[in-house]
């Protein structure tokens, strides 16, 4: 039985492209990116050489929230997934867009600041002017976005290759040349304690993020309800064991005290081996990372504005599909204006700090959507469902929404009131596209 074709406005199909093994690399080149190669040295410098107790933390609380996405791609294989996942646990338009606001803006805001990260590194090897190439990076990644999701994957594949071997060159790196032998090292060593461990896990949770995103590419993908979920699985296990292996190995080439005022601090730890030129090999490394983390979130981003407009949560043209790429083009058009916007923040700290707010309320409600569907959906088909339950209460999702609060409350305060000023303005948009509809002034 094949499945069936996501129609856009106007009858313009989305293709269903993406297998298998298409879904875990697109899955692993979404969690693999920028975060790791921006954020180990400040995690470092809060965690220790107990930087991969932190890992092991981020990696729990992706892993129990995963296995409720996994639950909710197997019910619903719908694009701006999110939205649909609450609109149908708790019945509330308002909560559906809200979430669905916030996702959008996450997405952007982290592909902005991505953007100026690729320029940074750019800038280093080329000495570019750093704005209008990140600028240039947007619209490039856009276009090929429009082009087709055949064509994203192809390229995504190739970018996650080269990050993903840069970090195994990493550790390789230890393994061999490890300060005094790895065994010499103290790997529970925690300068500011289990709060320091707690605190970088809730910054280093960024760099885990992008596994919720295949969800999103489910109208994109074959036989969504049973592959995606494997795909996500898959995922975050391989991105789990490489990165844990990274916090060990970077401790390892490295002082910890040195990796946390380090702007580049996979290229320093690299840079114990092979000196200056290690600056030059991991940057060109960053340069894909960053490249492939801006294209991942543009194409996530474009399907969630798409999935809203196609269910009148915003305006309809932006549910139009382009009718010989089959891509939402105005809503690509959309994220790429977006992130041109934003690309004026700067301070990847502060950014990635905002993004894991605008996440952990996500992924609250996501996990709290699991548990309530339980009740409110008991005999929906589920392709699959999570493990664990006292009669029909689901302990994994329980346990995602505990992970997730106890992270966020480890994050600065600015990020909080930022991240809180965004879930009020959506409810304040909302408000005022629904009485602009009943007006009859927008469709």
């Amino acid at each position: 039985m094949k499945p069936a074709k996501a129609r856009g406005r106007g009858g313009a199909i989305l293709k269903r492209e993406i297998g298998f093994w298409e879904a875990t690399v697109y899955g692993i080149g979404l969690i693999l990116g920028a975060g790791i190669y921006a954020l180990i040295g400040e995690a470092a410098g809060m965690a220790g050489n107990a930087l991969w107790m932190s890992f092991v933390l981020g990696a729990l609380a992706a892993s129990f929230t995963g296995l409720s996405y996994m639950e909710l791609i197997s019910m619903f294989p719908k694009a701006a997934a999110e939205y649909v996942y609450v609109k149908n646990a708790f019945r509330s338009r308002m909560l559906a867009f809200n979430i669905g606001w916030v996702e959008i803006f996450t997405d952007v805001i982290a592909t902005s600041a991505v953007s100026l990260g690729f320029a940074g590194y750019f800038s280093a090897l080329f000495s570019t002017p750093i704005v209008p190439v990140a600028m240039a990076l947007i619209a490039a990644m856009s276009v090929v976005n429009f082009l087709g999701i055949r064509e994203s994957s192809r390229m995504n594949f190739v970018f996650s290759g080269v990050e993903l071997g840069g970090l195994l060159f990493v550790i390789l790196l230890a393994a061999l040349f490890g300060r005094s032998g790895m065994a010499a090292i103290d790997y529970f060593e925690m300068p500011n304690g289990a709060t320091g461990v707690f605190g970088a896990a809730a910054l280093i949770f960024f760099a885990y993020l992008g596994f919720e995103e295949l969800a999103n590419m489910a109208e994109e993908a074959k036989d969504a309800r049973r592959m995606l979920p494997k795909a996500l699985m898959v995922s975050v296990a391989v991105t789990t064991v490489v990165y844990v292996l990274v916090s060990v190995a970077v401790v390892s080439l490295a002082p910890w005290q040195e990796l946390s005022s380090s702007q580049a601090p996979l290229a320093l730890a690299v840079s114990k081996v092979f000196g200056d030129k290690a600056f030059w090999l991991m940057s060109v490394i960053a340069l894909f990372a960053t490249a492939n983390t801006v294209l991942i979130g543009l194409i996530v981003g474009s399907r969630c504005i798409y999935g809203m407009a196609k269910d009148g949560s915003l305006p309809r043209q932006l549910a139009d599909v382009h009718r010989d790429r089959g891509t939402p083009w105005v809503a690509v058009a959309a994220a790429m204006l977006l992130a041109m916007a934003f690309v004026m923040l700067g301070n990847i700290g502060i950014v990635a700090s905002v993004t894991d707010m605008g996440t952990f309320y996500i992924f609250s409600l996501v996990n709290a959507a699991a548990i309530t569907l339980r009740y409110r959906m008991p005999n929906a088909k589920r392709a699959f469902k999570t493990p664990l339950n006292l009669g029909r209460f689901p302990l994994v999702p329980a346990a995602g929404l505990l992970f997730t609060i106890a992270l966020a409350s480890h994050l600065r305060v600015d990020a909080i009131l930022i991240g809180a000023g965004l879930v009020a303005a959506g409810v304040v948009v909302h408000m005022l596209y629904a009485g602009v509809r009943r007006k009859g002034v927008i469709s």
